[in-house]
């Protein structure tokens, strides 16, 4: 949780350049491609855990954490240039919005309007089905693994 209190903290207040529309796509691509680099690290981490079920459940709250932050700051730097949502967004505002949309609860008081916002809202719908689809069972799959090979060998090395 400490992790996640720190990546949070950082979204909300370290200081952002507005960057151009193609801008806002690279830092989008980079993003999800930390993400997948932090996916792939924390099996790896799993693989060799003591405790891979306790580390199974920290990288998956790790990795949603920054699945969600990488969307919230995109949709920030969109809304920055005008005409993506219904109204400004602030940084609180794009967070809420990525939430309301992972959670699926879609209360409708945030509304993306330009065809670059609903793409990227229906990119990052699609991409919360296969995270919590995949990327959980993956997760998950290799903490069992690792569990049982801690059980068979009656030791954690």
């Amino acid at each position: 949780m400490a992790t996640c209190s720190v990546l949070v903290a950082g979204y909300a207040w370290l200081p952002d350049a507005a960057p151009t529309a193609g801008g806002i796509v690279v830092r989008w691509a980079v993003g999800l491609g930390v993400v997948a680099t932090v996916l792939v690290w924390q099996v790896r981490a799993i693989a060799r855990s003591h405790h891979p079920v306790r580390r199974g459940v920290q990288a998956l709250v790790l990795v949603v954490t920054l699945f969600l932050l990488v969307f919230a700051k995109t949709y920030y730097l969109l809304a920055a240039d005008g005409g993506a949502f219904d109204g400004p967004l602030g940084k609180g505002d794009a967070l809420y919005f990525t939430v309301t949309v992972f959670a699926t609860v879609g209360f409708g008081d945030i509304v993306a309007v330009s065809p670059t916002a609903r793409l990227l809202v229906t990119l990052q719908m699609l991409g919360d089905l296969l995270l919590l689809g995949g990327a959980a069972r993956l997760l998950v799959t290799v903490a069992r693994n690792r569990r049982r090979e801690v059980d068979d060998t009656g030791h954690q090395g």
